[in-house]
């Protein structure tokens, strides 16, 4: 089995990805400033990159990154927009969630964070399973 293409797999991370996103979101009062800056958006964009590896199975990893990447910061930039009907929008809980409410600098840098995160996930589970797939060979 290739956990890589698993999309059971994938589906159980991202829910663990989510679950850990708004757990950080809910505990930023306890968490360090510095933490708190990048964690909840780090996960943001680990999940999209997550689904993005779930749905594109076929897709390289760098191919995902950079879409991932693109898309969230697409996301991002669209945050200097503001008119009535994105901002009522971005009012829901959903819609904030998603489209986020101000453009942050440092929300770029999590992203970046959140996708390499993603990566290394890929990289660790592709050696882990050559590593078996050897064993299992010998």
């Amino acid at each position: 089995m290739n956990i890589r293409l698993n999309r059971l797999w994938y589906v159980l991370m991202i829910a663990i990805v989510v679950c850990l996103g708004l757990l950080s979101r809910r505990m930023a009062n306890q968490l360090p400033d510095v933490i708190n800056l990048f964690l909840g958006d780090s996960f943001w964009a680990l999940m999209i990159y997550l689904v993005l590896r779930m749905v594109f199975r076929n897709w390289s990893v760098k191919k995902v990154a950079v879409f991932g990447l693109a898309f969230c910061f697409i996301i991002e930039l669209s945050q200097l927009y503001h008119d009535k009907w994105i901002d009522m929008i971005r009012s829901t809980t959903l819609g904030g969630l998603v489209l986020g409410y101000g453009f942050l600098w440092s929300d770029l840098v999590a992203y970046s964070i959140g996708i390499g995160s993603g990566i290394i996930v890929d990289y660790c589970i592709d050696i882990r399973n050559n590593l078996l797939f050897n064993r299992r060979r010998i």
